[in-house]
């Protein structure tokens, strides 16, 4: 490119950082007075292919040297050029954030990614899931991943670099630990690396003869033996394991008692530097990027909602730009497939709805005369809704109608605010926001009025009517409906959303807000490949299915549960994992190519127990006949790779049975640490 040309691109997006930087302004001032408390964000204008380099390298601009990275480039470029799909924004979890603007975008596209952002940044500040990638790490007291990023590409740049080390060999290297990159404990807080001293040179002649007793290897004794492994053998006789208990970060692992193994020697050695170092880099960005895939629905639907309730609801979106909006909007939301964005957004106004709904109706059942009983026959809910209905005075705020605000409660009105728009340094028109408060706000856009959510309140079951009814501990009662009405809390919706956002993830956001209501209305239904017909078809449209169905999509990112059960198996230092078997089947040839990428980190035979369904070719025959589909017979396998070949051979149920749940275990937390 010239200097020409180069300066008139940096000219270019300075004009247009000049221009959104009111919007910037005025986006963060409504995201804080709706309640939001997000990290500082920079922002920063790049163009076109820009966005498709930051879109490949995860959000950032520096990544370590790998294929993966133009391999994702591409595949974002063809998608731009052949399907139609536009990038509008990328912003990643930082404190500050760093969010980025594409320059082709129209003002309209520009604001809705700003208020977009401002909600992202907010969910990354208070989400709690976030928090423990922080919370370990006492030297950082706030996330700086741009850093740690850098520092990584810088390093393996080095190795690659180093005449001493083969490039190809630390590129390879990479890829067998992203081979493990979602198989961590993304439900602990990270801790850094933990040192691990080599085989130890002289061992106690007491714990020597208990060793000695178990015919283990020198290199088992070393690595994993100490006095304190000695005291637990002698209370517990020869039967503790290693790992005492199943562990399910495989990259921890590996790291503190894997090997390398040496094709020259067919033996394991000691890892190099450097290969240890490549594993803490790899397992710390993937305990960094847990988060993202833990709540990719609710953060996203997190941020549509309020992009939403900005942009629409207080009219971000200027006349002249709203119907450009509206399009943005509707191709976001009605992307194919599972989209994120849809579903996170429909939840959100779910528990926004319901805990609105409660909110009412306990305030209606204790009315004198009303019961949970009788409540749909005798109170009429379009009055209800009429007297819901946001005072005029809130509702509409320009120059001349400023003295009403007098009239409405205190708490809805910002005082300060309202002393500035009376001098005339607020331009109402544009910013009618700025003169109410949290309280107000929510007041303003109560969300069981708005035309999409009139009917929800009259919806309520008989079952629920019951269920809240029959919980009402106190006495206070009421003389009329209009005086029940008068004490109800508008914030209640918005605030429950706000504990909801701090403590859960996708899977137990869907576990508690997935109900069969939500499910009914909004037309969710099963499908899955039959076995007789070699077609798809629905399965299901009961909730209980598809509230299982999806909730298998997000345990553990949607990947199969794997963890070490023996590091020392057939007392002979091979490694046994085991599949936590959920209903859902692995895919065997994927799970033998890993096994062979987790022999390199291991450096010895490597197994793995899992469980698989089988159906007879007689059986598929039969249920063809009968127009439904056959029943699959479960069975244990083993599966081995010993750096030649790949065994796999039936095991005794008795092996297997520890590896399936009773239940469909989704590994969530306590319910006391969830809001």
């Amino acid at each position: 490119m010239s200097k020409r040309n180069s300066n008139a691109d940096r000219f270019r997006k300075q004009a247009i950082a000049g221009d959104l930087e009111e919007p910037v302004t005025e986006a963060r001032n409504l995201a804080r007075k709706l309640g939001l408390e997000p990290y500082p964000v920079n922002y920063w204008i790049i163009d076109y292919d820009e966005m498709n380099e930051l879109i490949a390298y995860g959000g950032f601009q520096s990544r370590y040297p790998h294929w993966r990275w133009g391999m994702q480039y591409d595949r974002q470029q063809k998608q731009g050029q052949y399907t139609g799909g536009k990038a509008f924004e990328i912003v990643n979890n930082d404190n500050p954030a760093h969010a980025f603007l594409q320059e082709s975008n129209t003002i309209a596209d520009q604001k809705a990614v700003i208020t977009h952002v401002e909600a992202h940044s907010d969910f990354f500040a208070n989400n709690e899931w976030f928090g423990l990638f922080t919370d370990g790490r006492a030297d950082e007291e706030q996330v700086n991943a741009a850093a740690m990023l850098e520092r990584h590409a810088r390093a393996i740049d080095d190795y690659m670099s180093d005449p001493e080390i083969d490039r190809a060999e630390v590129e390879k290297w990479i890829d067998h630990c992203l081979s493990l990159e979602d198989n961590i404990d993304q439900h602990k807080v990270f801790e850094r690396r933990l040192d691990v001293e080599g085989p130890a040179e002289n061992v106690d002649e007491d714990l020597a003869e208990k060793l000695d007793e178990l015919e283990l290897s020198d290199e088992i004794k070393g690595e994993v033996f100490d006095d304190e492994w000695l005291e637990k053998l002698e209370e517990e006789g020869e039967n503790v394991t290693f790992p005492e208990e199943p562990q399910k970060d495989l990259l921890a692992f590996v790291r503190e008692h894997g090997k390398q193994y040496d094709g020259k020697s067919e033996r394991a050695v000691e890892m190099e530097d450097w290969q240890r170092d490549v594993l803490d880099m790899m397992r710390a960005e993937a305990y960094y990027f847990a988060a993202q895939k833990m709540t990719k629905v609710m953060n996203e639907g997190w941020a549509a909602y309020w992009e939403s309730t900005m942009m629409t609801d207080e009219a971000f979106a200027g006349d002249d730009e709203f119907m450009n909006y509206a399009d943005h909007m509707a191709k976001v939301l009605a992307s194919g497939g599972l989209n994120p964005y849809s579903l996170g957004m429909e939840l959100w106004e779910y528990v926004e709805n319901t805990t609105n709904r409660q909110e009412v109706l306990e305030r209606l059942l204790r009315v004198e005369g009303i019961s949970w009983r009788n409540l749909a026959e005798v109170v009429d809910f379009e009055d209800v809704l009429a007297a819901l209905e946001p005072p005029e005075a809130i509702d509409v705020i320009t120059p001349e109608t400023l003295d009403e605000l007098e009239s409405v409660p205190d708490a809805w009105v910002d005082e300060a605010a309202l002393e500035a728009a009376r001098d005339g340094e607020i331009d109402l028109e544009r910013y009618p926001w700025k003169v109410l408060t949290y309280e107000g706000l929510a007041r303003r856009h109560y969300s069981l009025v708005k035309p999409q959510h009139r009917g929800f309140l009259a919806r309520v079951s008989q079952n629920e009517l019951e269920r809240i009814g029959r919980y009402l501990f106190d006495d206070a009662r009421y003389s009329s409906v209009e005086e029940a009405l008068d004490d109800v809390e508008f914030t209640a919706g918005w605030d429950r959303m706000f504990d909801v956002r701090e403590s859960h993830n996708d899977v137990t956001f869907l576990d508690e807000f997935l109900t069969e209501e939500f499910i009914t209305e909004n037309n969710y239904f099963t499908y899955e490949h039959s076995k007789a017909t070699g077609q798809f078809h629905v399965a299901s449209d009961a909730a209980e299915d598809v509230k299982k169905k999806l909730l298998l999509q997000f345990t553990n990112f949607g990947k199969p549960t794997i963890a070490v059960y023996d590091g020392n198996y057939n007392n002979a230092n091979e490694l046994l994992l085991g599949h936590q078997y959920n209903g859902v089947m692995l895919d065997l040839g994927q799970a033998e190519e890993t096994l062979k990428r987790i022999f390199e980190l291991w450096g010895r035979p490597v197994n793995l127990l899992t469980i698989v369904k089988e159906v007879n070719e007689h059986d598929v025959e039969v249920a063809k006949r009968r127009n439904r589909e056959p029943e699959p017979e479960e069975r244990g396998k083993l599966i081995r790779y010993d750096g030649h070949e790949v065994t796999v051979e039936d095991v005794p149920w008795e092996e297997v049975e520890h590896l399936a749940a009773d239940d469909v275990d989704y590994d969530t937390k306590p319910e006391e640490w969830l809001a």
